[in-house]
């Protein structure tokens, strides 16, 4: 597990692109953690914040006009790639990112400055977990 702690903080490095916006939100509760080898891991409830941040940027950044195409997919499936060792695990992930799609397709249509102020917001979140989690679980 511990191995694939850089890959989580490859992918929040790339949630720390400078100049972005986003609304704060309060985080949504995290579900409960799967047993992984004799409990979940520490850094359960961040992992799961952090899928939901990157479909929070997925839906934003778009809606912005960052033409960056499925860049927040393709750093949720590397995401799941390396930590979804349950399929429960991934199942969660999965829908902790949906949440962030669809949390923020039903509040905005166009993009305004407090959907700038949310895109740069997550994408501080984004970083900080990553710190965090690095900071923690690395040797």
């Amino acid at each position: 597990m511990i191995r694939r702690v850089p890959v989580i903080l490859a992918i929040c490095l790339a949630v720390a692109v400078p100049n972005l916006a986003q609304a704060q939100r309060e985080p949504a509760p995290a579900a409960p953690a799967p047993a992984i080898q004799g409990g979940p891991a520490p850094f359960e409830a961040d992992l799961m914040r952090l899928s939901e941040i990157l479909g929070a940027l997925q839906y934003l950044r778009a809606l912005c006009g960052a033409n960056e195409g499925q860049k927040w997919r393709d750093e949720m499936q590397a995401l799941i790639e390396a930590e979804a060792v349950t399929p429960d695990r991934k199942n969660r992930m999965v829908a902790n990112f949906n949440r962030g799609y669809r949390s923020f397709q039903q509040a905005y249509r166009t993009c305004t400055p407090a959907a700038n102020v949310a895109v740069r917001r997550y994408l501080d979140e984004g970083a900080k977990i990553s710190r965090e989690i690095t900071a923690r679980y690395t040797n």
